[in-house]
């Protein structure tokens, strides 16, 4: 019997592929971190880590402003940096292999508990690093920025700057340390439920019992009666898990809101933004722009979309419906692949050549399987090992949008590692940037590939479809967070108010021609970003006003411009956005910056309606 963390295709998983034509889907082999779950390697690593976590507090706790005030202060406190960096790599490795293999089969008891007992243990042990940037953040600042002036410490610069721009919200240590012990009960102890709970819930769709992926990806299915039914049984299944939900969506919103009343944040979005690194009036413009924009946009492409349909407006169930009289056909895996690697590739073959290593390597898992997580995700891990890619493949031509997306973040992943532990991860304002610009490049290359007038409206139809999911929705989901959140100060929220907030945003970015009907009320219950990562979903808007102004540097035939890509890519978390933007001539603090996104978006929409009176 192999290791279960490895993940070796399974019978029924390879016979399940090869009858919905989608030929043989990788699933992810784990071993690059450990073996196995309950193997002596991660046993030990475990043990190594709380005892390198112990000690790291007894030799440095109350020493470091005697330790940068010495004659020797940025080679000393040099020394202390790396070596927290390699314990943070290490807690990165154990918690990485931890959350994939509960990824895997979330609804599986032995990997819950796995899962679940890996946290506790990391927290515990983590609770003794608290005091680490709380004591750097107390160092003088210009004894610091003179030890930060020359090697070897300039190396830690954007960290060390990074974590001072946290100091006017930091808590004294036995708060941090309490609010850190905490989060297992609190939570991260809610994440887990909805993620159980969104895992177990099955929908009967035309009397098969299906999980939430198989159900969502009915919502794309040729037969509108189909994509009817579907939803249905998502509004049925969703309604009966309503007071789990509003329960989830309550208790974490309060969390969020003591934790900013003792932090100091005045905003509700402001630890975002902070966390960002981006400044709130950058955010407030985005929306502004894209909320301007919505009758030029979503309003305008669902009105001619509903022509297409014949009707004035369309059902909800049908807003992401493939056009009427276009063919749709299963996409194997290996041509999704081909089609990815081969955009990558006449991009530059260095990106190729990375994005190739997660197919030949398995870092990719992309069966759809009972209990998996939903949804799709590139895991950076740690510097040390490399990322994992998370997909539900299901043959459909956004599922190969999803791979390009995600290989981007991939490739953005493997390229900032070598910053180190402590400044490869990227804010989420460029997080998105390579994952955007990897689906970018692939609907171009489909695109220009494709000379059939009906194919090329249902290939432009769907790249809209995706930009105004990326752009408009995510905004309008911005917009229900912030009325959640900002209500939830009033008191608690009933699962019908909640519903009422969530219907409103949708109709003002929808518009006058997706018909809301009874029953959308509850899709806010399954997106996981609400629960996960409060305010998360700006970012995705970001990215993708950000790539359309990118790609247009890109289509003027920039020289030097996938240089200048690779190094934006390369930089990770050690330069600010507006740095790394400049050498492309952008500034996302001039308003017009948005215009030129969300301008591409209504020029492919143009394109559409010349097709139409062709």
């Amino acid at each position: 019997m192999l290791p279960r963390a490895v993940s070796m295709p399974t019978t029924q998983t390879l016979m399940a592929a090869k009858a919905a034509g989608l030929g043989a889907l990788p699933e992810w082999d784990l071993s690059d971190l450990y073996p196995t779950m309950d193997g002596p390697e991660f046993k030990a690593d475990l043990a190594r880590a709380e005892s390198a976590c112990r000690s790291f507090a007894e030799q440095h706790r109350g020493t470091l402003a005697g330790v940068a005030g010495r004659a020797d202060g940025g080679e000393a406190l040099f020394a202390v940096v790396r070596a927290y960096e390699e314990i943070e790599d290490l807690l990165g490795r154990l918690m990485s292999f931890a959350g994939l293999v509960y990824s895997g089969e979330t609804t599986d008891p032995k990997r819950a508990k796995f899962y679940g007992d890996a946290q506790e243990r990391l927290t515990s042990a983590s609770s003794d690093l608290l005091f680490f940037t709380l004591e750097l953040n107390r160092i003088d600042d210009a004894l610091l920025d003179g030890l930060m002036a020359k090697a070897p410490l300039s190396h830690y610069r954007p960290w060390l700057e990074d974590i001072r721009r946290d100091k006017p919200h930091q808590l004294d240590d036995r708060l941090e340390q309490l609010f850190h012990e905490k989060s297992v009960t609190g939570r991260g102890a809610w994440n887990r439920l909805f993620d159980e709970t969104i895992a177990s819930l099955r929908f009967q769709v035309r009397g098969e019992d299906l999980a939430i992926e198989p159900t969502l990806n009915k919502l794309q299915d040729p037969d509108g009666a189909v994509r009817k039914d579907a939803a249905e049984a998502l509004a049925r299944t969703f309604k009966g898990g309503l007071r789990t939900f509003a329960l989830i969506t309550n208790t974490l919103a309060k969390d969020k809101e003591i934790s900013d009343r003792w932090r100091g944040f005045e905003d509700v979005s402001d630890s975002r933004h902070l966390a960002n690194r981006v400044e709130r009036e950058v955010v407030e413009a985005l929306v502004s722009a894209v909320q301007e924009a919505y009758p030029r946009l979503s309003h305008r492409y669902y009105a001619l979309k509903a022509r297409w349909f014949g009707r004035d407006a369309l059902d909800y169930w049908d807003r992401n419906a493939p056009l009427p009289t276009v063919e749709q056909r299963t996409i194997p895996w290996g041509e999704a692949r081909d089609t990815v690697l081969e955009a990558y590739a006449a991009f530059s073959p260095r990106m190729a050549d990375i994005a190739r290593r997660f197919f030949d390597e398995r870092w990719i898992d992309a069966p759809v399987r009972p209990g998996k997580a939903p949804g799709a995700f590139a895991h950076p891990t740690v510097p040390s090992a490399h990322p994992y890619v998370l997909v539900n493949y299901q043959g459909k031509p956004r599922d190969v949008m999803t791979l390009a997306h995600e290989l981007g973040h991939g490739v953005h992943q493997v390229m900032a590692a070598p910053n180190g532990a402590l400044m490869a991860p990227t804010p989420l304002t460029l997080a998105e940037t390579a994952s955007v610009f990897g689906e970018m490049l692939t609907f171009r290359r489909l695109l220009d590939g494709t000379r059939d007038p009906v194919q090329r409206k249902a290939m432009l139809a769907a790249k809209v479809e995706d930009m105004i999911n990326t752009v408009v929705r995510q905004i309008a989901f911005y917009s229900f967070e912030r009325k959640v959140h900002l209500e939830r100060r009033n008191g608690e929220l009933t699962a019908d108010a909640i519903s009422d907030l969530w219907m409103s945003v949708q109709a003002e970015s929808l518009g006058p021609s997706i018909r809301l009907g009874p029953g959308y009320e509850t899709f806010w219950t399954y997106i996981p970003h609400f629960v996960h990562s409060p305010f998360y979903v700006y970012a995705y808007a970001f990215g993708d006003c950000l790539v359309n102004s990118l790609y247009g540097v890109y289509e003027g035939a920039s020289e030097g411009f996938v240089d200048r890509y690779f190094a934006l890519l390369s930089a990770g978390g050690t330069k600010h956005y507006g740095e790394l933007l400049q050498p492309f001539g952008l500034d996302a603090r001039d308003p017009a910056f948005w215009q030129i996104g969300l301008g591409m978006i209504e020029r492919l929409i143009g394109e559409l309606e010349a097709l139409e009176a062709a």
